[in-house]
């Protein structure tokens, strides 16, 4: 199989090496890593690693599988996985969170809007450094942000969608473990990433990520992954009467 230089020469795109993996360089993926790092936590910054971490990851099961390596838009699998927390971002005003949406369609909403405006602005949407964004690409890096936890979902969707959720999912596993190594990453590759994009603050920041959104708008926690947070540690949070079996029971 090409190395990955080789193949994301042939794609057309001019690159990058972070950690010894080549990864996609327009100008887009470069305004979204900047964008990321502007909606990171104000207090105690860790969504960035954790999205570049992710990034990173994605790249590595890409240049591992033939398939993906011929198959991928590179550029939304970046700007997705760039891109897939932003909803995350708990800044007064930030103009990204809603009161009533979950964070992945925040997410995903906010995505969409940024590389529209960019590829508005910019003209950035060709010229040898990126692929114009019509709407299927544009509904691609939606569905891999919205669906990025549902990973029952998301690994059979597009390749895109997929890789993006699988390369995130990473970032939460044991680099010792099986599933790492399902992927063909080595130890050493995967704490490589680490020692360039540190966990420092992670487990805490996910936490009280996750606390705040139950806390702040609890009813798109409910009756998601999310819902124990709020069972555990947020004052008054109830489910009771809002889950989907009650509803269904209710009117049928």
């Amino acid at each position: 199989m090409a190395n990955e230089i080789d193949l994301l020469t042939f794609k057309g795109f001019p690159n990058q090496t972070i950690s010894n993996i080549t990864l996609i360089s327009t100008p887009l993926t470069r305004a979204a890593q900047e964008f990321a790092r502007a909606h990171d936590d104000p207090v105690s910054p860790f969504i960035y690693n954790h999205v570049m971490r992710s990034w990173l990851f994605g790249a590595l099961i890409i240049s591992r599988n033939s398939t993906l390596a011929a198959s991928v838009d590179l550029e939304v699998h970046a700007a997705a996985t760039l891109l897939h927390d932003l909803g995350w971002d708990r800044t007064p005003g930030s103009g990204v969170v809603s009161g009533d949406r979950r964070f992945e369609v925040d997410g995903a909403e906010a995505g969409r809007r940024f590389i529209a405006g960019f590829t508005d602005t910019t003209g950035h949407d060709g010229e040898g450094e990126g692929n114009e964004w019509d709407e299927r690409r544009l509904q691609l890096v939606w569905d891999a942000i919205a669906l990025h936890t549902e990973r029952r979902i998301a690994y059979f969707k597009e390749l895109e969608v997929q890789v993006v959720s699988r390369g995130i999912a990473l970032d939460f596993e044991d680099p010792k473990g099986e599933v790492v190594r399902g992927y063909g990453i080595t130890e050493e590759e995967y704490g490589a990433v680490v020692g360039e994009f540190g966990r420092e603050g992670f487990k805490r920041g996910v936490n009280e990520t996750v606390v705040w959104l139950c806390g702040s708008k609890p009813g798109s926690t409910i009756d998601t992954w999310m819902q124990p947070w709020g069972d555990r540690y947020v004052a008054n949070y109830s489910s009771r009467g809002r889950q989907r079996i009650d509803s269904i029971f209710a009117n049928l």
